[in-house]
């Protein structure tokens, strides 16, 4: 059997970069033969997240469209000729068996060269409502792989398969490591924990709030693991004097961080929602309202929707943060519902299920 070639492309965000890389491993397991190759834009952080990971990546120049006139726009028929004159390319030059496309802009032209070759292709999709660039491919690929209902609003409905989103297998047994999960963070054992997590990059509106509430916080005796980002961390680093606070720029052990949490509070990428999900405890979403089609605030919704989170939009925290901490504090049950209801909604099996979709199309 001759050996199979793959591409991934997508990026631009973590959330686009590491479910590609769940799917590469877990295909990898599968065909430790196959020659992987993924394609991502030149300027952004797959550059670096994906040869960490052990792959090969070629970058594409490319960005987003900008949503009011800038400079930025007239270079993009630019960038997207350069960027499919490339594609094709890497195409002629890798000849794929089967391309996948994780979202992001990258993975259009990329994408959009290989099925106008008659590539067998994939995209999945994580959020709830769909991006610009996936709701294009969608006509052209082969199948599409979902982690939410209903978006047969948005995609051909033959082609959909509810798979969930790619997550992290040191994930799904965290709540047998909550002692271990203190102990790695060096916490107390009889105090709350709050887990705070902004992103790689971090959440000026969420670090903003964190520091506004840190004597709060400490009046109702709770201690803080608080991912700032690597860019607020010079800016909030001095309150690891504070002996209940502890901040990170980035959190390297995720499994050993939400397993040491009692309560979490969050932004609401798909990715996060997908982990959170996973591990089972009360959290409170926070969505960034700056992202393409407030994509944010509609995941942390359909969570919301089946009591399996708290929703707070930015411009809902003066007035609301406190009245739904104290309540969730002062309610075990509260929180044992919280972190009942969101498990129901994970779906464990997603690396596995895309990989098999994978599968049958390389079997074509």
């Amino acid at each position: 059997m001759s050996t199979y070639k793959i591409i991934l492309s997508g990026g631009g965000t973590g959330g686009h970069i590491y479910p590609a890389i769940a799917i590469a491993n877990e295909l990898k397991s599968r065909f430790p033969d196959a020659e992987f190759l993924f394609v991502g834009a030149s300027d952004r952080m797959e550059m670096e997240k994906v040869p960490q990971a052990g792959y090969d990546i070629e970058g594409l120049w490319i960005s987003g469209i900008q949503r009011k006139l800038t400079l930025k726009n007239l270079m993009f028929p630019l960038k997207l000729l350069s960027s499919l004159l490339k594609s094709r390319k890497i195409i002629n030059t890798f000849q794929p068996d089967v391309v996948i496309g994780t979202g992001g802009f990258a993975s259009g032209p990329l994408l959009k060269t290989a099925t106008s070759k008659g590539v067998p292709s994939l995209i999945q999709e994580q959020n709830s409502y769909p991006g610009i660039t996936n709701k294009l491919l969608s006509k052209h690929v082969d199948k599409i792989c979902v982690a939410y209902e209903g978006l047969e609003k948005f995609f051909p409905k033959d082609k959909i398969i509810l798979t969930g989103n790619p997550i992290r297998k040191d994930l799904l047994n965290v709540e047998q490591k909550h002692i271990e999960g203190k102990d790695a963070f060096t916490l107390i054992h009889s105090k709350h924990t709050l887990l705070v997590l902004g992103g790689s990059l971090g959440a000026r509106r969420v670090n903003q709030l964190i520091e506004e509430k840190l004597t709060y916080f400490q009046s109702q005796n709770i201690q803080l693991i608080w991912q700032c980002g690597k860019l607020y961390y010079q800016q909030y680093k001095h309150y690891n004097d504070m002996e209940y606070v502890q901040v990170h720029a980035f959190l390297n052990t995720m499994d050993m961080a939400y397993a040491a949490a009692d309560i979490i509070i969050s932004r609401a990428g798909a990715s996060s929602v997908s982990e959170l999900c996973v591990v089972g405890k009360p959290v409170i979403f926070i969505p960034s309202p700056n992202v393409a089609e407030d994509h944010q605030t509609k995941n942390a919704k359909a969570i919301a929707d089946k009591e399996a989170a708290i929703l707070i939009k930015e411009s809902d925290l003066d007035a609301q943060f406190e009245t739904h901490f104290d309540a969730l504090m002062a309610s075990p049950e509260q929180r044992k519902t919280l972190g009942t209801n969101i498990k129901q909604l994970a779906l464990i099996n997603a690396t596995s299920d895309i990989a098999d979709e994978v599968e049958k199309l390389l079997q074509r």
